[in-house]
């Protein structure tokens, strides 16, 4: 099973290569455009960053529930600002 790791460093790959910001790959992902990603919304950036699709959903319910601070079960702009620090941090 892939590690930790190597999920942020796929996800900060796909954020590198694909986008000019963070920002940028959170608007892309934030489909429905409510300012938070959603469960499936997670998925997708998972797919995108080519997370295996054995693992997608428990990873996607991982991140959520890793970084969501707020309790609602989704992932604001703060939230995902925090995990974008984290991985470049383990860069």
């Amino acid at each position: 099973m892939a590690t930790k790791e190597s999920i942020l460093n796929k996800i900060q790959i796909l954020i590198t290569n694909q986008f000019d910001t963070p920002e940028a790959a959170f608007d892309f992902f934030d489909k429905d455009g409510s300012g938070k990603l959603n469960r499936s919304e997670v998925v997708k950036l998972l797919k995108e960053a080519e997370i295996s699709g054995f693992i997608r959903g428990i990873v996607a319910s991982k991140l959520v529930e890793g970084y969501d601070s707020s309790g609602d079960e989704l992932i604001g702009w703060e939230e995902f600002k925090l995990a974008v620090d984290e991985i470049e941090d383990t860069a």
